[in-house]
C-alpha cells in the first residue's frame, strides 16, 4: 500500500529524515546472510525489503522474532521470542505499522509494513475489530 505524498517544513518529501542503511548481521555466528527462514510459516525471506532499511517480519505471515530492543535493526535483544501480529495502527502520513506482541516476555512494538507483505494478512488485522466487537454489531448501527 503505498504512502501518501506529504511535505514537511523544508519542502521535503516524506517527513523527518531518510533512514540510512544498517550494517545488520543476522546469522548465529554474526555472519551475513541474504534471507532468513520465517518464525511462523518456515519460508525463507529475502532481507531486502522494498519501502525500509531493513526487513523486520516476514511478509507473508507478518510474524517475527524479538531480537531488536530499543531501536529498528539493532538485534541486541536477548529475547529471542516469536512476535506475533496484533494489530495495525496508521501514521499520520498514511503509512501503515503492524503491531506485534512478543509470546515469551509480552513486550510490544510497531514495524513498518514493507512494500511486498502480502495484503491478504494485513487486511484480516485491520478488519479484526469488526469480526468481533466488544459491543454488539447492532449497537453500534442503531446510533
Amino acid at each position: 500500500m503505498p504512502r501518501r505524498a506529504s511535505t514537511t517544513k523544508g519542502g521535503r518529501r516524506g517527513g523527518g529524515r531518510p533512514q540510512r542503511r544498517k550494517d545488520v548481521l543476522h546469522g548465529r555466528g554474526g555472519e551475513r546472510g541474504d534471507a532468513f527462514r520465517c518464525v511462523g510459516c518456515r519460508l525463507d525471506v529475502p532481507l531486502i525489503a522494498p519501502g525500509t532499511a531493513h526487513r523486520n517480519h516476514c511478509p507473508h505471515c507478518l510474524a517475527s522474532l524479538h531480537v531488536d530492543c530499543r531501536t529498528p535493526g539493532d538485534r541486541a535483544s536477548r529475547c529471542r521470542g516469536r512476535m506475533d501480529p496484533l494489530s495495525l495502527s496508521v501514521r499520520a502520513d498514511g503509512e501503515w505499522l503492524v503491531i506485534h506482541q512478543c509470546g515469551a516476555c509480552g513486550e510490544l512494538s510497531a514495524n513498518r509494513i514493507a512494500g511486498d507483505d502480502n495484503p491478504l494478512p494485513l487486511l484480516r488485522l485491520a478488519t479484526r475489530p469488526l469480526t468481533a466487537p466488544p459491543t454488539p454489531l447492532r449497537a453500534l448501527l442503531s446510533l
